[in-house]
């Protein structure tokens, strides 16, 4: 038997459709929903198949008699959360753009300025303004450099960008 044919022998066990495209193997499917399954149409192999709207369909009902036997009756809301899953309706807003929408000016530029302080970038050019620095310093202004060696005037420069950026760095948390 070649494989073509035995896709084409592929059936829902609920409904008896034979659309492959739309089958999933029956051991997708967890115990307690197969057990519902096998409840409900008095049949149940582990090696068939069930289509996708039979399992959605199932698996809604799971959730149904879950909440109905946990509260013994369903509220408006837990009906509308239901109803949402039956749709495949969002209930939820994204957390992360609400947030995003209330952030103050001051805030995004903290983020912005604490990521491009963490990112390679920043960290590279930092090693070639140092180098530079020290480069100029010590060979082209050999005879009258603006900071001799140790570079006093750099570690100024350092200290301040630190004492600045620590705390851009701890308002973006």
């Amino acid at each position: 038997m070649n494989k073509s044919s035995g896709a084409a022998s592929r059936v829902c066990q609920v409904c008896g459709s034979s659309r492959t495209a739309d089958l999933l193997p029956a051991v997708v499917v967890r115990p307690p929903v197969a057990n519902l399954i096998r409840r409900d149409t008095g049949r149940w192999d582990e090696a068939g198949s069930i289509c996708q709207a039979d399992l959605q369909r199932f698996r809604h009902q799971y959730v149904e008699e879950i909440l109905l036997e946990e509260k013994g009756e369903i509220t408006q809301l837990e009906q509308e959360v239901l109803d949402s899953l039956r749709e495949h309706e969002i209930l939820a807003s994204n957390p992360v753009s609400t947030f995003d929408s209330k952030l103050t000016v001051g805030e995004r530029l903290a983020d912005r300025i604490a990521a491009f302080g963490g990112s390679w970038a920043f960290i590279m050019s930092f090693a070639a303004v140092l180098f530079a620095w020290m480069f100029v310093n010590s060979y082209l202004l050999a005879g009258r450099p603006f900071d001799p060696y140790p570079y006093i005037l750099l570690n100024l420069f350092l200290s301040c960008l630190a004492a600045v950026q620590a705390p851009i760095i701890m308002m973006s948390q």
